[in-house]
């Protein structure tokens, strides 16, 4: 018997585990069945909590289909709330050691209910090279490339997970599943990307549609998000300070000139908390 709460972060939705106690060994299978929506508990992957010498708490996340992934801005959130609730890190500002380096985190707590996490997303990296993409110049920002039967402008940047952004008239009528795959799976990617479709509304407000690899569209991203925001500021089509409008919800992303760090700040909730046999 595994305990675990079922958790998301603007409708991403992940299995939270403290694996200091359930002890789980082979997380790729293990996540493979338990995200199945039909025949597990159903989710986006699942993410492993453990106490860390470096950090006040650690986690590992592992996508749908078994792969792993660095970071998941939605996650960390989640894994804030769930630290800070169950008493495992009784601090409103924490560090988590994350497969990307350690983030530190602030908590907005009311009643003892963590209500929204501030993250700080560190800096992007935009170095080609460093991001395994195989392509002539040192970064690439805002380069068409003919994808299928269209030509599209994709910006490439990492915020703890590799993310590409294309900018779109229209999102909600843009085939993500179409595109989003092709994208995924090109072969300047030594090991895929995660792709992100936005639309522009104002230079404050964007709506971005997310194909994340390893798992097709899902309702949010925080990583996502992120890249997206910092992808639109050096494409000057957006603020600094920019409210990003998933399908789960909104976040807001705040990316600092000065010291070139990007913060998250957004909700975790708890769906429901149970026993897996």
């Amino acid at each position: 018997m595994i305990l675990f709460t079922k958790m998301q972060g603007c409708g991403n939705d992940y299995v939270y585990i403290n694996n200091d106690i359930e002890k789980v060994q082979n997380m790729s299978e293990f996540t493979k069945k338990v995200s199945n929506r039909n025949f597990g508990i159903g989710s986006d992957g699942c993410i492993f909590i453990f106490k860390d010498d470096e950090a006040d708490i650690a986690f590992r996340i592992f996508n749908a289909d078994g792969s792993e992934a660095k970071m998941c801005g939605n996650g960390i959130r989640c894994v804030a709330k769930y630290a800070y609730e169950k008493g495992i890190v009784r601090k409103k500002k924490m560090s988590i050691n994350t497969m990307s380096g350690i983030k530190n985190v602030e908590v907005y707590v009311e009643n003892g209910i963590v209500k929204n996490v501030k993250v700080n997303m560190g800096i992007p990296d935009f170095n080609t090279k460093r991001l395994q993409i195989n392509y002539p110049k040192d970064v690439l920002i805002n380069e068409r490339f003919d994808i299928l039967d269209t030509k599209l402008y994709l910006t490439c940047v990492s915020v703890g997970n590799l993310h590409t952004v294309v900018f779109v008239d229209n999102v909600d009528n843009f085939n993500i599943e179409k595109y989003g795959s092709a994208i995924e799976k090109l072969s300047i990617f030594k090991d895929r990307t995660n792709v992100e479709f936005v639309e522009v509304i104002d230079r404050e407000n964007i709506k971005v549609r997310v194909w994340e690899r390893g798992v097709g569209e899902t309702l949010a991203c925080g990583t996502g998000a992120t890249a997206s925001v910092i992808a639109g500021y050096l494409n000057g089509v957006t603020e600094s300070i920019c409210n990003v409008i998933l399908k789960g919800g909104k976040i807001e992303i705040v990316y600092n000139e000065i010291n070139n760090e990007l913060s998250m700040i957004g909700t975790a909730e708890i769906v429901y908390e149970g026993k897996l046999y």
